[in-house]
């Protein structure tokens, strides 16, 4: 896809990598919607605010109307709230999921005709090398991202015949406010990833690897699951 004078939507787009993703399509001449639950949070020079939150249907809808001419969507807003699928609270299982997953779903479903209706385009759902490696203690934000992958290998299938491309992106742990507790040299640049994220858009890439992390994970995928510790 041809970003120059593409239409992007961008969630998330207040902060980490969200910022980085909308403040490079500005500059690769791409109109940008970049999308927040607090549109006045948005800094991105040359970006459009827009008011969306990924949990709130009313607000999707009235963000696909506002954004009638998006050709690419870019769902990239999630949280982390760090729960254990047997220890954590329910709520907070629950709460990632809703973001995570069913948001993505819901605006995914309210942009899809828009995009078909302005001929065609793409979407990138920004996932994360959790889609496949599963510890215990990121239990539920893990089992999110993986359900997200699963949904993105389904959308893709579904959605190629009507002209709209689907893209996941995966990565390990960025400099971002999500891993600030992570040492920094576990991290990868937010700027990077975005630039690596725009480059396999435009070249139609389906699955797009980050860092060396999820590229070393992706190929370990067949390995046999570790035995349980009571065994």
């Amino acid at each position: 896809m041809e970003l120059k004078n593409a239409v992007a939507v961008v969630t998330g787009a207040n902060r980490g990598l969200g910022r980085h993703l909308a403040a490079q399509l500005v500059e690769r001449g791409a109109k940008v919607y970049a999308a927040a639950r607090r549109p006045e949070t948005v800094d991105v020079p040359g970006a459009v605010p827009l008011r969306l939150d990924v949990t709130d249907e009313a607000s999707i809808q009235e963000a696909a109307r506002l954004a009638s001419d998006t050709t690419l969507l870019i769902n990239n807003a999630g949280i982390s709230t760090g729960a254990s699928l047997i220890g954590g609270e329910t709520a907070e299982v629950r709460r990632e999921m809703e973001t995570n997953f069913f948001g993505l779903l819901a605006v995914t479903r309210s942009f899809v005709p828009v995009i078909e209706d302005n001929g065609g385009g793409a979407v990138l759902n920004v996932l994360s090398v959790l889609s496949w490696l599963h510890p215990a203690g990121l239990g539920s934000y893990a089992a999110s991202k993986a359900a997200s992958w699963a949904l993105t290998d389904a959308v893709r299938d579904e959605l190629a015949p009507r002209g709209i491309a689907v893209s996941a992106l995966h990565v390990g742990y960025m400099d971002t406010d999500m891993a600030s507790g992570v040492p920094a040299d576990q991290k990868v640049a937010a700027a990077d990833v975005a630039a690596r994220a725009l480059h396999g858009i435009e070249t139609g890439r389906p699955e797009i690897l980050a860092d060396e992390t999820s590229r070393y994970v992706k190929q370990s995928l067949s390995a046999a699951p570790r035995p349980n510790a009571a065994a």
